[in-house]
């Protein structure tokens, strides 16, 4: 018999995931190019040419007991001091290899952080919508996940709100930037007021409220828009940073967190931060992507991919009637469902054979998020699909 916490986080198991393979159920009985999948977050760009180049050198070069040994819990100390130097060079910092730990992903990233500072009880914000498997994470370590708003017509964070969610079992916030599901850019003012909050509560609190930057999108943005390094405007700050979406890379698992030398109980963050590497299950992130990225920090995918995808379904929903917010970045389009329960457009979709994703499942009903990052084909000819759910629902009269 499996755990009495396993079986909850199986009934709300990621709904994205469940929307992933029904696609591939239906893909197998109308063909692929007649299921038009928005669900998940897969980038169809591929990685940039230097990965490839970069893994065929590390393995015809380097000693191989090297390349695929155990090292550090924190990962290789050459890897650590390229990015740390990459990031000083980027944000005009000052990091060392110190203030690196290698991870398996993002989201091995934040379970780290989460489980070198959550006792039971503990509780965790995060601005809604917010990616879902924010809640499994903090209840991986009996902690308790709490939503603030979102200003409903911006989606930028509300810190009046957070001000008042926040208590003296706060232990972090969590940020996303930009943020899936809606694409929004976090402003520098919106961070600005989000760390005077934080600053006010750590001294009414006498408390250590640490601010998780989750930063998997950092790197796509569009029309100019600065993605604010949250550091600089936060002293407590961690940045859990992905490959995923920068390299195309999602199934790699390779990421790292950024622990600035300023962190409250900084080094016994540090040692504890690296034990959670271990004891997790993680023990080290993969040794030959490690090497990988560090050959390749210049190297960047093609954002203009994304950006025709985005232009191309943006203007064509609203020009269908619905109701949108323009991403300012990452390849998520954030959709007003023309009914109150987004579930029935989402059913609605797939009769359709348009796969899309409730709002529900990151917090906020009534909306739903649609995944750009597909072959810019798969957009065009869906588009027939959405034109008849809106003349459906009567949008646009």
């Amino acid at each position: 018999m499996i755990s009495n916490a396993m079986v909850g986080f199986v009934k709300n198991s990621s709904a994205i995931r469940a929307m992933f393979e029904e696609g591939k159920k239906m893909a197998a009985e109308f063909g692929a190019e007649n299921v038009y999948d928005f669900s998940l977050g897969n980038p169809n760009v591929p990685a940039p040419a230097e990965v490839k180049e970069a893994m065929k050198e590390i393995l015809d070069s380097e000693d191989p007991v090297l390349v695929h040994g155990y090292m550090s819990n924190s990962g290789y100390e050459d890897v650590r001091s390229a990015i740390a130097q990459h990031l000083n060079q980027l944000y005009g910092t000052s990091y060392t290899e110190k203030n690196l730990l290698m991870t398996v992903g993002a989201a091995g990233g934040m379970n780290v952080v989460l489980k070198t500072i959550l006792n039971p009880g503990d509780e965790v914000v995060t601005f809604t919508p917010y990616f879902g498997e924010y809640r499994s994470y903090t209840g991986n370590f009996g902690g308790v996940l709490v939503e603030a708003a979102t200003d409903p017509d911006t989606f930028q964070p509300d810190a009046e709100d957070l001000a008042k969610k926040i208590t003296d079992r706060t232990r972090a916030v969590i940020i996303n930037t930009p943020n899936n599901p809606t694409g929004v850019v976090y402003t520098a003012d919106s961070i600005r007021k989000v760390a005077e909050v934080l600053e006010a509560k750590e001294k009414e609190f006498g408390t250590d409220i640490y601010l998780i930057s989750d930063e998997p999108y950092r790197e796509l943005a569009f029309d100019g828009v600065e993605v604010p390094w949250l550091p600089d405007f936060y002293r407590d700050t961690i940045v859990g940073y992905s490959y995923s979406k920068s390299l195309s890379l999602p199934g790699e698992r390779i990421g790292y967190l950024v622990m600035p030398s300023e962190l409250a109980d900084f080094d016994n963050f540090v040692s504890a931060a690296n034990t959670a590497n271990r004891i997790l299950g993680f023990v080290n992130a993969p040794s030959i992507m490690q090497r990988t990225v560090a050959r390749c920090l210049d190297a960047k995918t093609d954002v203009a991919y994304y950006d025709k995808n985005r232009q191309l379904l943006y203007s064509a929903l609203t020009e269908a009637g619905f109701t949108c917010v323009k991403p300012d970045g990452a390849f998520y389009l954030w959709m007003k469902s023309p009914v109150e329960d987004e579930k029935e457009f989402v059913a609605a979709a797939k009769e359709e054979h348009i796969l899309i994703v409730g709002g529900s499942s990151f917090g906020c009903g009534g909306w739903v998020r649609i995944a750009y990052c597909v072959a810019h084909e798969t957009i065009e000819n869906s588009l027939p699909g959405f034109r008849r759910l809106a003349a459906k629902y009567e949008l646009g009269k």
